[in-house]
């Protein structure tokens, strides 16, 4: 209802203006010229022109494309955007060349524009669409046979307007137009591959190939022409700033063609001459249907390094875009002995010194559902808390030790006395009724394959055997958060203590001590006889003065009971 509304105000507006000016000069010639010299009357015819082409656009739109998808209109107006500032940006590069025409000639250019991207959606669309119709194929050919007899018929208007007046505006439309003409062959040329494969009965495997040597030999005249182009600029006027996004983004699509190029070659000779071919056995073991092409597998498989397995037509038309496994992304293009997961380990890792290399004793048997064993250690030493008295190093036990690759061996000293380890500091000990986990070897590397498959295991035993250790050590980590919680309590409750007996001493220490010869003088002997050698000792005040407070505490509440028994 808008564009109604718009369209008859400027048909209204036009209309008045028109009739005005014949009605003042009487005649067709002093009409135009009284047009022409009016501000006010130009604005007008502008929007009219302008409304004007917005309606042909629809008109053609609705010849040669029907009813637009969403993602088409998307594309359009955000190309648009860029077109119009690009546009803006020539306006400021041709300030003295700027008249109506340079207007309408930039106004049509934007209008083709349109057009061509339209028609590269719709061909891009064609791929994807189920059913194609003969009007489509009608409206795509007679649209791009439009669109290239008016890119060729512009340059050669801009070629001969160059040679005959000079370096121009009209270079920039020249080289517009030849620009829009390679985007017409790079369509035509998909349309012609697409309805071929159409037309097909079984898939066409060189498709993808024609493809990508078409996008960069396009790409590689796309940045010739853009070369040329600045090079003539920056030399007839100045560095058009309207061509440098487009000429990056031309550029970046060559190199992203050759790239292509490149890698899909590499990813097609790894194909074919280091993946396997999926045999029976393993399309059977894996879902067999290709999710590429969602047809089941029965013969011409491959296999890649990450076991995933798909037709190698399918895999050799993927890898045309994209260098990397349809199903987990893995780069294919990778060094394929180093398979994945599986790192190689280094060539010292399986060296073992002259004394490891000696036939080590065999292990002893183990029950049928005991997990793998491992070097046993030797036990940790008794746990202590960081604040309690007796907090000094314990030695190592005197435990035999075994011969063997992975044992550990202690070195005594030169006292003959096995190294001495320092308690840990905060982890709690295991629980008394919970056997500890086996610790894993300390170099894995060193292993062989057989152990190392006897340490994974494939029977269900041990499954059993993984799941009771893990419950063990969700076990064993329940009781260190318990005990920990436990010896927190602990110290918070050791640290008030401490802080109210240091309260009470500070309270009491303004009180008159006692003399210690007074103390022995009124003791009994029966009660000097039982009492400790602490309490009978005789101090001098200098040696009172060099004890700790809480001992002068101590010896004041003992001296305080004796007291009171006294007078019992």
């Amino acid at each position: 209802m808008r564009i109604e509304l718009v369209i008859l105000g400027s048909l209204v507006l036009s209309t008045s203006v028109v009739g005005n000016a014949y009605y003042q000069k009487k005649q067709f010639y002093p009409s135009v010229v009284h047009i022409t010299k009016s501000n006010p009357s130009m604005m007008v015819m502008y929007i009219q022109a302008l409304v004007i082409v917005v309606l042909l656009g629809k008109l053609m739109k609705k010849i040669f494309f029907g009813q637009l998808r969403a993602a088409e209109v998307e594309h359009l107006i955000d190309r648009s955007w860029y077109a119009i500032t690009e546009t803006c940006l020539a306006f400021t590069v041709f300030r003295e060349d700027f008249s109506t025409k340079f207007v309408a000639l930039f106004t049509v250019l934007l209008f083709l524009k349109a057009f061509h991207w339209l028609v590269e959606d719709r061909v891009d669309y064609m791929e994807r669409s189920p059913i194609i119709s003969w009007l489509f194929h009608f409206r795509v050919t007679s649209l791009l046979l439009v669109l290239g007899v008016l890119d060729w018929h512009f340059i050669q208007v801009a070629y001969y307007a160059t040679l005959t007046q000079g370096a121009s505006v009209q270079l920039v439309f020249g080289f517009e137009y030849a620009i829009l003409l390679t985007m017409v062959a790079m369509v035509t040329v998909k349309y012609a591959l697409h309805t071929y494969d159409i037309n097909r009965e079984n898939p066409w495997e060189d498709k993808a190939v024609f493809l990508l040597y078409a996008e960069l030999a396009i790409g590689f005249i796309k940045v010739i022409l853009y070369m040329m182009f600045m090079l003539i600029m920056i030399r007839v006027y100045t560095l058009p700033l309207f061509a440098v996004r487009p000429m990056y983004l031309a550029m970046r699509s060559f190199k992203k063609a050759l790239s292509d190029v490149i890698l899909s070659r590499r990813a097609i000779r790894n194909l074919n001459t280091l993946y396997p071919d999926a045999t029976a056995e393993d399309l059977a073991n894996t879902d067999n249907v290709c999710i590429i092409c969602r047809e089941e597998m029965v013969t011409g498989a491959k296999k890649l390094p990450c076991n995933h397995i798909f037709h190698a037509t399918c895999l050799r038309s993927w890898f045309q875009r994209q260098q990397t496994c349809p199903t987990c992304r893995l780069e294919v293009l990778r060094a394929p002995g180093n398979p994945i997961g599986n790192p190689a380990p280094p060539a010292a890792a399986n060296v073992r010194p002259p004394q490891q290399q000696a036939a080590p004793s065999p292990p002893p048997p183990q029950a049928a559902n005991a997990p793998q064993a491992v070097p046993v250690q030797p036990p940790l030493p008794p746990f202590i808390p960081p604040h309690h008295p007796f907090n000094f190093p314990f030695p190592m036990p005197n435990i035999p030790q075994q011969a063997g690759a992975n044992d550990v061996r202690y070195v005594p000293d030169a006292n003959g006395q096995r190294p001495v380890m320092p308690p840990p500091f905060s982890l709690p000990p295991f629980m008394p009724f919970v056997v500890p986990p086996p610790r894993p070897p300390a170099n894995l590397g060193a292993l062989s394959d057989a152990e190392l498959r006897a340490m994974e295991g494939q029977e269900r035993r041990h499954l059993e055997a993984r799941i009771r250790v893990l419950r063990d050590i969700q076990t064993l980590l329940d009781a260190a958060v318990l005990q920990m919680n436990q010896y927190g309590i602990l110290v918070a409750r050791l640290e008030h203590e401490s802080n109210n007996n240091t309260e009470t001493v500070r309270s009491t220490g303004e009180e008159a001590p006692v003399a210690s010869g007074q103390q022995a003088e009124e003791q009994q002997p029966g009660v000097s006889a039982t009492s400790s050698p602490v309490e009978n000792e005789v101090l001098t005040p200098e040696e009172e003065t060099n004890l700790s407070d809480q001992e002068r505490l101590r010896r004041r509440r003992v001296q305080r009971f004796m007291n009171g028994g006294e007078q019992n």
